[in-house]
């Protein structure tokens, strides 16, 4: 329950964060602009939240905490083909 918890708020903190730089940015064109940055932003890091909080996400290989491949492990195999 408490990983749930944490991770809503890690969601709610980059969609607010989101919301709030789309809305700055479309402030500086129109009020309207500036509602649909919001919503954008919003969306974006909301989005962002998800995809880094999943450990088997799109960017898995570019996290510092994620398994690099090591010595022990066959990081130069090849692909051998069956003769027909």
């Amino acid at each position: 329950m408490r990983s749930r918890i944490k991770s809503a708020m890690s969601r709610a903190k980059y969609a607010a964060i989101g919301a709030a730089i789309g809305a700055a940015v479309g402030g500086l064109f129109s009020r309207n602009a500036a509602s649909t940055g919001g919503a954008l932003g919003g969306l974006a890091g909301a989005t962002l939240a998800d995809v880094r909080s999943n450990p088997d996400g799109v960017f898995a290989e570019f996290r510092s905490g994620s398994d690099d491949v090591g010595e022990s492990e066959d990081a130069g195999a090849t692909i051998e083909l069956a003769d027909e």
